[in-house]
């Protein structure tokens, strides 16, 4: 078995999306290749609605695959196929664009006014660009939650994990995307195939993730002496933390526990030309894209 290195730690950094919906984007629009299969990720946390409530009026997307997740309140959502919904707090849908596809969400608050959810983009090899539209909404209940003894719990999105596989398949990333809890100064290991890129998102409480130069077990001993650590990562807000190459991710939960997203998946490896929304493989098709867009053709009729 071999440590994930961790190569970098980077707090997300608040952007301005849809009809003006604030949130933090912890990678996106930048090295198509850093994350590979992944393209984007987005935190859209608020707790004043006037921070998100116009939302993500009608929009385009070809070539990828989005996954949203919503922690609290809602998400209305409908597409130019005719699909409409609701996700709640616990919902997952994953849409494969694919040939072309319009729609829009519209988050609204809980009761308290709160917000929280996120959007992870995903890419789709040359071969599946063009394929069909579809949709997979999973509610809270239908994904799998598995606890360890030491009161560790995962929620298995998609992909297998301690004996329990998440609802969602037939992605082509083949991505494992896990929803953990370590209870507060646990010591926890979470292996990762080796062929897969990994990074992972820390959004409550802390932890320090250890590398191949700074065991997991010393990290907080050092911390509470006032040593130096060589790889931290001690902030729930909005930490996404990008793993090296091995079959282990090794952290130790700081003094309130930590919570994160875990997410890995088969890079594709392939050229990237990318425009908003519509992610193909090359400029003439990333052109004939933006054509279909602007004549009325970038709806496929389905076959």
């Amino acid at each position: 078995m071999s440590l994930r290195p961790t190569l970098e730690t980077r707090k997300a950094v608040p952007t301005m999306e849809g009809a003006g919906v604030k949130l933090h984007r912890a990678f996106g629009f930048q090295d198509p290749t850093e994350l590979d299969p992944f393209l984007l990720f987005d935190d859209f946390r608020n707790d004043r609605p006037q921070d998100f409530e116009k939302g993500f009026p009608w929009h385009p997307h070809r070539g990828i695959e989005t996954i949203t997740y919503v922690l609290e309140g809602t998400v209305d959502h409908g597409d130019s196929l005719g699909n409409t919904g609701t996700l709640g707090a616990g919902d997952v849908q994953w849409m494969t664009a694919g040939s072309g596809i319009l729609h829009q969400e519209m988050p609204a608050g809980n009761a308290r006014g709160q917000m929280h959810g996120f959007q992870l983009w995903g890419n789709l090899p040359s071969d599946q660009k063009m394929t069909a539209p579809r949709y997979q909404d999973v509610t809270a209940a239908d994904i799998p939650v598995v606890t360890d003894d030491d009161g560790t719990r995962v929620k298995v999105i998609t992909g297998s994990f301690w004996g329990q596989t998440g609802p969602v398949d037939g992605i082509a990333a083949d991505p494992q995307y896990l929803d953990i809890t370590v209870p507060a100064g646990v010591k926890k290991t979470f292996k990762i195939d080796t062929y897969r890129r990994a990074f992972a998102y820390v959004f409550e409480g802390s932890a320090a993730f250890a590398d191949a130069s700074t065991p997991a077990g010393v990290l907080l001993e050092k911390e509470v002496a006032g040593e130096e650590v060589n790889i931290r990562d001690l902030s729930g807000d909005r930490t996404l933390i990008r793993f090296g190459t091995g079959d282990e991710v090794t952290l130790q939960a700081g003094p309130e526990g930590v919570r994160f997203l875990l997410i890995s998946g088969a890079p594709i490896d392939e050229p990237v030309a990318w425009h908003g929304p519509i992610v193909m493989n090359t400029q003439a098709e990333l052109m004939q894209a933006m054509r279909d867009l602007n004549n009325g053709t970038f709806i496929r009729p389905a076959h």
